[in-house]
Order: C-alpha cells, then sequence, then structure tokens
C-alpha cells in the first residue's frame, strides 16, 4: 500500500544533521563546546508504503493533507551539540516529532483474499482517515577543519543518521467497500479499521560545512550539504542561511532541506522535509 503525505508540521532546526549548522569554535588548540535548542518549519511530502496484506487482510492507500500547523504537530523535541579540539571535532543531533493529520481520504485499498493481492477503488466512497506519524531522528558524525580561520571555516563530516519511523492510519468510511477478487470471489473491506508499521533507516553519510563572515561584522553565512545510503536507503541534505555572532553564542535562521527515499518493498518510498529553520548556539 502506498500513503502520499502532504502536510505541514512545526519540527526543530538542524534537525536531521548532527548540529552541524552551529557555530564552530574559535582557533586553537583548547577544548570547546556547544548546545543548540532550536525549531523547524518544514513542509512534509512523501509517499509511505505499507507492507503488501497477507491472505484476508487489507492495506488503504490513503491521502493526507494537513493543512493547520498545530494541528499537525502534536509534540516535538530537539538539542544537538558539538565538541572540538583544534581542528577535529564530534557533533551529534537528537529529534523526537510526534504528527497527526485528520484532513485525509482513502483513496483506494490493496487487499488479498488468499490467492494474491488485488485493488479496490473506494472512488465512489467519502473516505476520511487519520495518519499518526512518529519519528525519532539521530546523527553522530566525526569532522576535520580544512580551513579555521575567525572569518572562515570550512569542515569534512562522516558519520551516520538514523531515522526510526512509525505510522499509523485510522480509516472510517461512510459504507462498506466491496469488489472481485481474482478468481471472481468477493472481496470487503469493513468501514473501519487500523493499520500501523514501524521502520529503522540507518544510513552513513559524508558531508561538507561551512561559514563565511561579511567583513568585520558579526553577520555570517553559513552552508552544509550531505549526502548518505544504507543497504536499501539512500539520503540527502542541504542547508543555507545567515547568523549573527553574539560574544555568548549565535542566533541561525537556515533553510534545510532533508531527502530519504528506500527500495519499493519498504515503508519509506520517499520522504522528504523542506522550510525555514531558527537555532540559538551557545557556546563554551
Amino acid at each position: 500500500m502506498k500513503k502520499a503525505i502532504s502536510m505541514l508540521a512545526l519540527a526543530g532546526a538542524a534537525a536531521m544533521t548532527p548540529g552541524l549548522a552551529a557555530a564552530q569554535a574559535t582557533p586553537g588548540d583548547g577544548w570547546s563546546f556547544s548546545v543548540m535548542p532550536y525549531l523547524w518549519l518544514p513542509a512534509v511530502n512523501g509517499d509511505l508504503n505499507y507492507a503488501k496484506p497477507g491472505a484476508g487482510g487489507s492495506s488503504p492507500n490513503v491521502s493526507v493533507d494537513a493543512e493547520k500547523i498545530l494541528d499537525a504537530l502534536d509534540f516535538a523535541g530537539m538539542l544537538s551539540g558539538i565538541v572540538q579540539k583544534g581542528r577535529w571535532l564530534v557533533a551529534t543531533d537528537l529529534i523526537y516529532l510526534k504528527l497527526s493529520g485528520d484532513q485525509s481520504q482513502v483513496k483506494s485499498f490493496d487487499v488479498n483474499p488468499g490467492s494474491g493481492p488485488i485493488n479496490v477503488s473506494t472512488s465512489a466512497v467519502s473516505a476520511g482517515a487519520n495518519v499518526k506519524l512518529d519519528g525519532t531522528v539521530w546523527s553522530l558524525a566525526g569532522g576535520y577543519a580544512l580551513v579555521m580561520d575567525p572569518k572562515a571555516k570550512l569542515n569534512v563530516l562522516a558519520g551516520f543518521r538514523y531515522l526510526g519511523l512509525e505510522a499509523k492510519t485510522d480509516w472510517n468510511l461512510s459504507a462498506t467497500v466491496t469488489g472481485t477478487g481474482p478468481l471472481g470471489n468477493s472481496v470487503t473491506v469493513g468501514r473501519t479499521g487500523t493499520i500501523r508499521q514501524k521502520e529503522n533507516i540507518w544510513t552513513a553519510i559524508v558531508g561538507l560545512q561551512g561559514r563565511v563572515h561579511f567583513g568585520d561584522s558579526p553577520w555570517f553565512a553559513n552552508g552544509y550539504v550531505d549526502v548518505g545510503s544504507g543497504s536499501s536507503a539512500f539520503t540527502w541534505q542541504g542547508v543555507a542561511g545567515i547568523g549573527y555572532a553574539f560574544k555568548w553564542g549565535d542566533v541561525l535562521l537556515d533553510y534545510r532541506y532533508l531527502y530519504y527515499s528506500q527500495d519499493s518493498d519498504k515503508l519509506v518510498d520517499n520522504l522528504s522535509f523542506g522550510g525555514p529553520a531558527l537555532g540559538l548556539n551557545f557556546r563554551f
């Protein structure tokens, strides 16, 4: 089954990157630390494939349209941090999101009456659905500063990113849906039902992160890009924005985009997050 997602959600800035958009340490050989809480306002789009139903089972094809940001977001928590000594650094990021959307419609069902899956359309039925997504993203990367100057920095990084998703769909049809199976048998889908599936995605990532100040002013431009893959997944991410440096840390305003895809037999056919982000980076 394929579920097309189009929703707006409040999430967290530097999300799915291990705090790499945060400011780096001042040149030197000593230890430095930074911690950054953040907010992100992404548009979330994609297709999710539930596992094919077993004999006698059914999987709905659900189109999701969550129009209101606060209605879609149930809970979000995000935090990133960096430890650096000289040119070497370790960065990590953790984010948890709980999203739900009730502006959804069931388009069709894939059902398996025993001899193979068939499709039963619900085009003549008003089919509402509630979709919930729980997601955890953890990133960890080590890096080396290729350029380490008060006015310009460039880091190369390598590590991994973990994405754990749980998708749940509750449907409520206005009538029972019926169809004909491959052997001429009658197939029926109940007016209400629930389907749930989990997926854990591990990918190795490599990336570059840079920062350039505008002359002698505290304003700077920053950017980040990474690409990665796993046994059945591909991912990439890009970040671009501006920031303002204070003595205690930095304020950053970015645009962030994160993309995932998997093989066709996995939950995440493709999934993307893109939108503005705001972060407060505290340096120690």
